[in-house]
């Protein structure tokens, strides 16, 4: 496996965030699994409502939370998971996850940690956590799956203006 890189960032508000996931979204090819850790309210679907932006345009996002898995595009696609009413691994095991994980599309999993054993070597770890009002810290930790600069392609998603 090749060697871990990691960025930190902060994010000053929900439209940064959003900006940082499409900027991510862009960068990620397909086949990467994007592992989001965080509390709750962290900005973990922000984020990833900032990536779908790059695969289904303005189509509403929200958390799978009682579905587990949503699906945004039309090739490539983002699958958008949340883990977070799982009770192990093995839920998401019969849910087919190698499917999600090894195929054409990118993968979002929020509460990642609650899958920890099943995520695939080569991934982005995403940890979100609050700072204080709007302001969200966010460290990156690539392993090997974005292209080099990514990590001044997502600074400069942050310090753009809408």
């Amino acid at each position: 496996m090749s060697t871990a890189t990691r960025a930190e960032f902060v994010s000053h508000s929900p439209g940064a965030t959003e900006r940082f996931g499409e900027a991510l979204g862009r960068l990620a090819p397909p086949g990467t699994v994007v592992a989001l850790r965080g509390d709750l309210a962290s900005g973990k679907t922000c984020l990833v409502r900032g990536m779908a932006r790059c695969f289904a345009g303005q189509q509403d996002t929200h958390s799978p939370t009682f579905t587990l898995v949503n699906e945004y595009g039309v090739g490539p696609d983002l699958y958008h998971l949340d883990l977070y009413r799982l009770a192990g691994p093995e839920e998401l095991a019969d849910l087919g996850y190698e499917e999600l994980f090894d195929g054409d599309a990118v993968c979002a999993v929020e509460w990642a940690e609650r899958a920890e054993a099943l995520l695939p070597e080569r991934r982005v770890d995403v940890r979100l956590a609050h700072l204080g009002g709007d302001r969200r810290s966010i460290a990156c930790t690539d392993h090997g799956a974005l292209p080099a600069g990514w990590e001044a392609s997502l600074a400069a998603a942050l310090q753009a203006t809408p």
